[in-house]
């Protein structure tokens, strides 16, 4: 009786977090429920308050498709942002890799140096990258798009954070059995860390495909415009129309949200640093 007094006393005095959960749970999902209802509904109805789902929903996604061409900005933006995952946790890795389990006086300044560059304002240096790659003639390209985030400091910082969970009794084993510093980063190192790559890629995957600033400046024609810009111009205009809109942003929304979902439980691995 004492045991089962003891469990009621406790649910009594969870009621009121187990309310608030619910409370901030629902405030959390309601952006994402109004995004759905207004891209069901018409301009009018959007601007009149209408938070209920709608039937214009196939309406809106013609409109869209007749006046914008989404799959030329979806396709930009993938490709945008897949590349620039790719090459980015590869990069960040080996640097991450190399500045925890290779240490000497040197490599430990630059890393320091690395971390005052985070300082720095990305839009301080927008001008000066923008002379550069365009005299280089990468304006409206990829490489235009991810070379300036193709190596971030928060990334290798990250990678050399979880790489002080890297076994070195292993390392050298490994060295031991004939294996070069490549071998062992590529059949050890890569397979041990897959959560801190999964989180890694998680960041860098949202971070390009929900980039707009940089991507409005080095893209300046309209066949290399991303899913951000899409949107962007659709409410420049002097009227919007607000249920077209939403459609567009639904669409932008989505990957990003199937990306998190997916590798979610990796990536809560990833920034704890855990190492398999």
């Amino acid at each position: 009786m004492t045991e089962k007094k003891n469990r009621s006393m406790i649910q009594r005095r969870l009621i009121p977090t187990y309310i608030f959960l619910i409370i901030v749970s629902l405030i959390s999902v309601f952006p994402f429920y109004w995004m759905i209802s207004a891209a069901t509904n018409t301009s009018f109805e959007v601007a009149s308050g209408k938070i209920t789902i709608g039937t214009h929903l196939i309406e809106n996604f013609q409109n869209l498709l007749a006046n914008y061409d989404l799959w030329r900005a979806m396709g930009n933006s993938f490709l945008y942002a897949i590349v620039q995952t790719v090459l980015a946790i590869l990069i960040c890795s080996l640097a991450g890799y190399g500045f925890e389990l290779y240490h000497d006086k040197g490599k430990d300044l630059v890393f320091s140096i690395l971390l005052l560059a985070m300082m720095i304002p990305a839009v301080a240096t927008m001008i000066p990258l923008f002379k550069l790659l365009s005299s280089a003639k990468l304006l409206n390209s990829v490489w235009g798009f991810i070379l300036p985030s193709i190596s971030t400091p928060f990334l290798i910082m990250m990678f050399r954070q979880n790489s002080r969970n890297f076994p070195i009794d292993t390392m050298e084993a490994a060295r031991i059995d004939g294996l070069n510093e490549f071998q062992i980063f590529y059949r050890m190192y890569m397979p041990m860390m897959k959560a801190t790559y999964a989180a890694a890629g998680v960041i860098t995957f949202m971070n390009a495909w929900n980039a707009y600033l940089w991507p409005k400046v080095i893209m300046t024609m309209p066949e290399a415009q991303t899913m951000p810009m899409l949107i962007a111009n659709m409410s420049s205009g002097y009227t919007t129309d607000y249920g077209m809109l939403m459609v567009g942003v639904l669409f932008c929304s989505v990957p990003t949200m199937i990306v998190f979902f997916v590798l979610q439980k990796q990536f809560a691995e990833g920034i704890t640093g855990a190492v398999k």
